[in-house]
């Protein structure tokens, strides 16, 4: 039960985010625009991750995620 609670507070603090990079106010849109590139960093590496679990190549994520092989490789290989 704790998995999904913490997946729904992470999904809630996601759409906040979301929200707050639209502020007006341009110190609280960066900020939160610099968590949402944090988030989606960890969010891909789990991905990625997975994927190799898998059995995926490194071709296959790459042209999923719209990079070169060798772009992929390089940022997750060394994992």
């Amino acid at each position: 039960m704790s998995r999904v609670s913490t997946y729904i507070d992470n999904m809630t603090d996601a759409t906040d985010l979301a929200e707050r990079a639209g502020d007006r106010d341009p110190r609280i849109g960066l900020r939160a625009v610099a968590a949402l590139r944090r988030l989606l960093e960890q969010l891909e590496a789990v991905q990625v991750r997975s994927a190799r679990n898998q059995g995926w190549s490194w071709q296959e994520i790459a042209a999923e995620l719209g990079v070169s092989r060798q772009a992929v490789h390089k940022k997750y290989g060394r994992r």
